[in-house]
């Protein structure tokens, strides 16, 4: 690799962390920024749920503009937009301009991940292969070590610096891209120029993700609001009507788009890849139901500094780091499938484990439930990978990893909202309870989902042979 690939990669790498990392630091600061802006426990999951619906809708959306408008410029734009929102954030003097700053974040750090592997892709031919391994250790690295990080900043500065650390990576990618990503040919830009406002808002099916949006917003408001105010009332009934509307209006929508947000047909035509993404969804709501869970439990139940709360849950992290690439030599081995029904079970038990947890177990026992989820989270970042590969024809292989990443985010938005569902008003010991057995259901249908899938898989490995003869 030529020293200026190597520049390209540290540039795109720097960028495209961002994303990940500020999903994960702010977990550890929840109950600062609690304090702080004298909110309940539904009402500070909004920082959470703003950033994950943000990002579930920018990354596709940002995707289809780098096709109209280059990828050097949606990038460096994204890291401008993310330099105006993290230096502002910390200024926030309520909190709706601060949910508003961080969207404006997530939109920004959305960008430089929608389009950072593209540019690899297209400008490092030579040992590819392993830049694209380098850039997907970032990106999960970087989740991975955000409450470590997020613990330290927040106990040393308070809740701003988990803001105000972005600067700098952001102004050494902006740098290093200007001047090692390739400038672009610029037919598309001009072709995009002379386009009709109305045929690019078709385009990137703008409909679409309105009708998104809002329906999206307006369930979790119309949930969490019935939740937190511990009654019905005629606005809840409303807002949950608006958004079961809303997002029926949506699924129509897309039905009938020619180039819709999320191709919903593409789910009824291939089965095995809608099995792939339901199961996506529910490890992801498992995972970060306990990502963003634990640190409260740890601060709020046990009175743990953000700084060791930052160290303990680096045990989730770095258990994730080093079982994903042990994981990758079992499933190039043996296949998916039992990586997968090994992080179900391991899934199920720190989720039993969780419910035997008391206000005074043990840190080796708070550190066993984190480590099983680390595993298992290592074990799906490659399993789930594979498994939608086998499951995706070759020819749709580009929307089938679209779909996949949007699975992720609503598996995440679902968790923040079983959290605030759970909770209420404020985070409890016996909420912490609850919680853990709902993720003990969740994820023993998760070991069912897997076996019935191992099941089908030797029965159609058994029928190859007798439709051969």
């Amino acid at each position: 690799m030529s020293a200026r690939s190597r520049w390209l990669m540290i540039s795109v790498c720097l960028g495209i962390l961002l994303n990940p990392l500020n999903s994960s630091m702010v977990s550890v600061a929840l109950p600062s920024l609690q304090n702080v802006f004298k909110l309940d426990f539904t009402g500070v999951s909004w920082i959470i749920f703003s950033f994950y619906i943000a990002s579930a809708i920018a990354q596709p959306v940002m995707g289809k503009a780098s096709d109209l408008f280059g990828r050097r410029r949606i990038f460096l734009t994204g890291l401008v937009i993310s330099f105006v929102a993290s230096l502002l954030a910390p200024l926030s003097p309520y909190f709706g301009m601060l949910i508003v700053l961080r969207i404006v974040q997530s939109i920004g750090t959305s960008m430089m991940v929608a389009v950072g592997m593209a540019i690899i892709r297209i400008h490092i031919t030579e040992k590819q292969a392993t830049a694209l391994s380098v850039l997907s250790i970032f990106l999960s690295g970087a989740a991975a070590v955000g409450p470590f990080v997020g613990g330290v900043l927040v106990h040393l500065w308070s809740w701003p610096a988990i803001f105000l650390v972005n600067i700098p990576f952001v102004v050494a990618s902006f740098l290093l891209a200007w001047r090692t990503i390739p400038r672009e040919e610029q037919s598309s830009f001009l072709a995009a120029r002379d386009m009709s406002f109305r045929k690019w808002l078709a385009v990137i099916d703008a409909s679409g993700i309105l009708l998104f949006a809002v329906g999206l917003v307006a369930l979790l408001a119309g949930l969490l609001s019935v939740k937190s105010s511990g009654q019905i009332s005629t606005g809840n009934v409303i807002t949950l009507l608006i958004g079961i509307v809303v997002l029926g209006a949506f699924i129509r929508h897309e039905l009938k788009s020619k180039s819709p947000f999320i191709p919903l047909r593409t789910f009824a035509k291939h089965p095995g890849m809608t099995s792939v993404n339901v199961q996506y969804i529910l490890v992801n709501l498992l995972y970060y139901s306990l990502f963003f869970g634990f640190p409260s439990y740890l601060q709020t139940v046990r009175h743990v500094s953000e700084f060791h709360t930052g160290i303990l849950m680096l045990t989730l992290g770095l258990c994730s780091l080093v079982a994903s690439p042990l994981a990758g030599r079992w499933i190039d081995k043996s296949g998916p499938r039992p990586a997968l029904l090994v992080s179900a079970l391991l899934m199920s038990f720190g989720s039993i484990w969780i419910v035997t947890l008391n206000q005074t177990s043990p840190l080796i026992s708070v550190c066993l439930a984190l480590a099983a989820f680390g595993i298992s989270n290592g074990l799906n970042n490659v399993g789930m990978q594979a498994a939608l590969f086998q499951s995706s024809p070759k020819e749709i292989i580009g929307v089938a990893s679209g779909l996949f990443n949007t699975s992720r985010y609503l598996g995440t938005i679902l968790s923040s909202l079983l959290i605030g569902i759970v909770m209420g008003g404020k985070f409890s010991f016996s909420g912490f309870r609850w919680l853990g057995m709902t993720l003990a259901v969740v994820a023993l249908s998760l070991i069912f989902m897997n076996l019935r899938r191992q099941e089908s898989g030797q029965m159609q490995e058994s029928e190859i042979p007798s439709s051969s003869r």
